[in-house]
């Protein structure tokens, strides 16, 4: 049996040169707020909040009882960059169950004009969240993975200001993902439970006005049509008296003018414009035509003030199609049968507190092994989703409504706490040519019941009412035994995670790999209607031996022709994500159905922990997946 194989240096630095699109970098101020970002997309005036921050662990959660908030003394904090995860590199059960602790970072604002106001933006913390500003209140927030912005009251305009934040990473059934046990007394989860703040702080200036949402959708009626985008910015008056408010911009090098309104003061108003192109770029897989974008809104006080330029936003986005029609997925009107893999944007020392070189070493080992689509259990960071548009991914876009029990969806909050993160994923991502779908969870009970039937339902309505251009999916346990659901009826795609002749499953149903290929039919009959996906499979792998033997490389490679194979004769099969591309942990005591597992590492990556090594199987998925037409025009 061959050793793995080192992954080629070069391909570390294929994406390399898009750094360059990123603002520069210049010199980081004293206390590291710098006029930088590390994507681009977004509005003018953001600050990044690095350079050193402080920490202290807080396990008996005595912080707010002791005013860890009020304290000035920098005594028991402890120098750390941010982003952070606290417990990366602690396998053990008690970091897995989460923990609290604080983040403080003592700066001085990069302008000290009064007219201005600032914002902190976080792009996520998990879990919750709660923060002061020199002592004071200014807000809190539930769940991770998607950004969330805090107003910063209370600002000391020329002297040394000092954000305080609770992180309580303690999940609970209720969560997204939820807490749970298993019967070994051991947390579960379907990856490891990092607190802190994972993903960057930015300060954020405000002018006058704010873009409290932008769009840019397209609309394509057909793969030789001109296209219809319509560029829609919500503007937001953040001052006392009204404004003369005029938007201005560009889509590609065409200008457009999005109208001008009067803007009562605190409220928002809406500016929008449909742009006709004739003949579009189209944005695929093997051609990420993208357009840029730029708004700029000015602002004049009363009847005779003098307009001023407040605010600009810039982005990048594509035009094209994404439908199902007749149970196939279609692309630019092209059908899908599309190959992908799994991830999470995991380090073995850093945790999910990763960088944006680990994001492109993904994304280029995505690439190279010929896969069009990439699917997680959240919504990735914002440069992993403006490195798909640039280099044609597309990416199945989930939020981490992640196997909560039948019990806990029964309680209404829930049901509307998994909508709010749906919704909040949306309006975050939509501009993103890349995103393919919406999907609304993975694994919840595999026979939905009255409460996750309704939860469907209001689901793919609420998608459907927020971006009507883009289907709806759900991933679920593929069990032979869960038959035809009639709870599924309001989605487009339905994606079954399979792992026949790996894993048992209930009543040992997926013991035989042969039964693959019925389940398929079986699937394909029940939803004739709907686009059908395996949206995971996979086999854990960490050393040699024969090929009978669970575990070994060359298990692992069996699996995978195994499976291909069969999907291959499915031409009506929309697509298939193996998971996962790269080993990430996942919690205390995994096996994975591995005989001889390494916990608490997810070992059914074709990638070993870190990115260093690819294991035999990768090749036999290049070989599988570039052998497949995966997007063909319509038969």
């Amino acid at each position: 049996m061959p050793r793995p194989r080192r992954r080629p240096l070069l391909l570390a630095l294929l994406a390399a040169a898009l750094i360059a699109a990123l603002v520069p970098a210049p010199a980081a101020a004293a206390d590291g707020v710098e006029p930088r970002q590390l994507y681009r997309d977004g509005p003018d005036g953001r600050y990044l909040m690095g350079g050193q921050w402080l920490f202290r662990l807080d396990p008996g959660d005595v912080g707010l009882r002791q005013g860890f908030h009020k304290r000035t003394s920098k005594a028991g904090w402890t120098p750390v960059s941010v982003p952070n995860a606290w417990n990366a590199g602690d396998d053990s059960v008690a970091s897995m169950q989460g923990s609290t602790g604080w983040y403080r970072k003592d700066f001085r604002l990069p302008s000290a004009a009064a007219a201005l106001q600032w914002v902190a933006r976080f792009e996520s913390v998990n879990y919750r969240t709660r923060a002061w500003l020199n002592g004071r209140p200014i807000g809190t927030n539930r769940g991770a993975y998607i950004p969330f912005e805090l107003r910063l009251a209370g600002l000391r305009r020329g002297g040394l200001n000092r954000l305080v934040v609770r992180v309580d990473s303690r999940r609970r059934k209720t969560d997204f993902p939820p807490s749970g046990l298993s019967t070994t007394g051991t947390p579960t989860g379907g990856w490891w439970n990092y607190g802190g703040l994972l993903r960057e702080v930015y300060l954020r200036r405000v002018d006058t006005l704010d873009w409290a949402q932008v769009r840019v959708r397209p609309e394509l009626p057909c793969r030789a049509c001109p296209a219809t985008v319509r560029v829609r910015a919500v503007i937001r008056n953040v001052t006392g008296a009204a404004q003369r408010v005029r938007v201005r911009g560009r889509f590609g090098e065409r200008p457009i003018d999005l109208g001008a309104r009067v803007v009562a003061p605190f409220s928002s108003t809406i500016f929008e414009r449909a742009v006709r192109v004739q003949r579009p770029r189209l944005w695929s897989p093997a051609a990420p035509n993208l357009y840029g974008v730029r708004l700029e809104a000015t602002a004049a006080a009363g009847r005779k003030g003098r307009a001023r330029r407040v605010a600009g936003y810039r982005l990048s986005t594509g035009i094209r199609s994404i439908k199902v029609v007749g149970g196939r997925l279609l692309v630019n009107g092209e059908q899908a049968s599309f190959r992908g893999v799994g991830m999470h944007e995991d380090d073995p020392k850093l945790g999910f507190a990763v960088d944006n070189s680990v994001r492109e070493r993904l994304v280029a080992n995505a690439k190279d092994v010929g896969a069009t689509v990439i699917r997680t259990h959240y919504p990735f960071h914002p440069y992993m989703h403006e490195l798909a548009d640039r280099l044609g991914l597309l990416i199945w876009s989930e939020i981490p409504v992640y196997a909560n029990r039948k019990e806990v969806f029964r309680q209404p909050v829930v049901r509307a706490l998994a909508a709010k993160e749906l919704r909040r994923n949306i309006e975050t991502n939509q501009n993103h040519p890349s995103v393919m779908l919406w999907s609304i969870a993975n694994e919840l009970s595999s026979k939905p019941g009255p409460a996750q039937s309704s939860y469907i339902a209001r689901a793919a309505r609420l998608a459907k009412e927020l971006d009507p251009t883009r289907p709806v999916g759900i991933a679920v346990a593929g069990y032979p035994s869960a038959g035809c659901q009639p709870g599924y009826r309001p989605l487009d795609v339905i994606g079954v995670n399979e792992y026949f002749g790996w894993y048992p499953g209930p009543g040992g149903q997926l013991f035989d790999r042969t039964r693959l290929s019925g389940y398929l039919d079986d699937v394909r009959r029940c939803y004739p209607d709907k686009a059908v996906v395996v949206s995971e499979f996979g086999a854990e792998a960490n050393r040699d031996g024969p090929v009978e033997e669970k575990g070994t490389f060359a298990h692992q490679q069996d699996f995978v022709n195994f499976h291909l194979g069969v999907m291959a004769g499915k031409p009506w099969l929309s697509g298939a994500i193996y998971w996962a591309l790269e080993e990430f942990r996942v919690r205390p005591g995994w096996e994975g159905g591995n005989p001889r597992p390494s916990p608490p590492v997810h070992q059914k990556g074709v990638i070993t922990y870190g990115g260093a090594v690819r294991k035999p199987a990768f090749a036999d998925l290049q070989r599988l997946f570039r052998s497949v037409v995966q997007f063909a025009p319509r038969r």
